[in-house]
């Protein structure tokens, strides 16, 4: 499978320069929570990613995207997660690149005009609105949130919490159920809310390790209160909520374990260049403990390993579809994180007290991509699933 044609080197090669060279020296003032004078700099590279021709790698041409593959934005995936700031530059971090997808694939030419064109653009941002504290999130068919048809309109009402960057947004998507009669997996449908309407109240952001973080940075519990949006709001068919929430999920899971790998790549480099550096004792560099020899070895064999089993998931899918890439998915999602963990881990321990710190990215990647493990189906819901699947087979 050929990654690397020369154009894909071209952009590649460009990214890697652009993210060392502008985006990860705006790191520490996202570590500081100085916002103030990072959002203007971050929005003056984000001018710069677009008169690069490097904006929307995920998304078609004719819709101003890079329209690269999904091995291909694989790639460039591994190389923004090198910085905390990357897919925010370049347009393609989450929640708003699978929503970009969703209205692409599921909106109307009006929905499509109203949210798609600005999202992609980056003069909006957007939140998916599904996790409730109430229910559990490794069962998405179980929700409490209802869409109740009233004249034209649907009333929506419900307790909804890690709705990533619902601080800003300018709407949401939101999974409610339309049908609490119907089949589990089509009781719920995808409906548009803006959050400016009466009855959306942003209650906070959720503390994630005694961080709340801000904007797109951050994870929102919010209420809908009787919120009344227009039927023309539905995304899809009436009951199709679950099947198009499965249809983003394959491709952001590859997108999620490129990115994990590209953070692996940056702790890697930071833990083998401190531990050359770090002296233990006079002239005796951490470098020379088995144990910091050890660690390298290891992460730098399960980053290979990790790295190869995506494109291999991704190259699955681009040619057969996500149907028939179910397991590779499943067998990246848990094994990928859980390198991912071990990794940051390892080089947390080999920075010693300066890993807690803010002084350098690990601390902030520990924090938050423990959730890597949780999110987008927890370990075990993958490992059970594509076990069964497996068995099957030998029946």
């Amino acid at each position: 499978m050929n990654t690397t044609s020369p154009e894909l080197t071209m952009i590649l090669t460009t990214l890697r320069e652009f993210v060392t060279e502008e985006v990860i020296p705006l790191e520490p003032l996202l570590l500081n929570h100085d916002y103030d004078h990072l959002l203007p700099q971050l929005q003056a590279k984000r001018d710069q990613a677009k008169a690069l021709g490097l904006w929307l790698p995920q998304i078609p041409q004719e819709y101003g995207g890079m329209g690269l593959s999904l091995v291909e934005h694989g790639r460039v995936s591994e190389v923004l997660g090198r910085s905390l700031l990357g897919h925010y530059v370049f347009n393609c971090q989450a929640p708003d690149a699978g929503n970009m997808e969703i209205l692409i694939e599921h909106g109307t030419p009006e929905q499509q005009e109203s949210y798609l064109k600005p999202l992609l653009a980056g003069d909006i941002r957007s939140c998916f609105s599904m996790t409730e504290p109430e229910n559990p999130g490794s069962n998405p068919t179980w929700m409490s949130t209802t869409a109740v048809k009233d004249g034209a309109d649907y009333v929506i009402t419900g307790h909804k919490w890690f709705s990533t960057a619902a601080d800003g947004a300018a709407f949401a998507i939101v999974m409610a159920i339309t049908d609490p009669a119907a089949a589990k997996h089509q009781r719920a449908s995808q409906i548009i809310v803006p959050t400016h309407l009466p009855g959306f109240r942003l209650v906070r952001n959720t503390s994630v390790m005694g961080e709340r973080g801000l904007g797109w940075a951050s994870h929102g519990e919010i209420m809908y209160d009787g919120v009344r949006v227009p039927q023309s709001n539905l995304l899809g068919p009436e009951g199709a909520g679950f099947m198009i929430a499965q249809e983003r999920l394959g491709p952001g899971r590859i997108h999620h374990c490129m990115r994990w790998i590209g953070i692996c790549e940056r702790a890697f480099d930071l833990m083998c260049a401190h531990a050359v550096r770090r002296e233990v004792a006079p002239g005796h560099a951490l470098a020379e403990q088995q144990t910091i020899q050890n660690w390298v070895a290891e992460s730098r064999a399960e980053i290979n390993a990790a790295r190869l089993m995506v494109l291999d998931a991704a190259h699955k899918m681009d040619q057969q579809g996500q149907y028939a890439a179910r397991d590779e998915v499943s067998l990246i999602k848990f094994y990928v994180a859980g390198v991912l963990q071990r990794v940051l881990d390892r080089a947390l321990q080999a920075h010693g007290a300066l890993g807690m710190t803010d002084e350098t990215p690990i601390a902030y990647w520990y924090r938050h991509e423990r959730a890597a493990r949780i999110y987008d189906g927890p370990d075990e819901v993958h490992k059970r699933a594509v076990a069964r699947r497996i068995l099957q087979r030998y029946n």
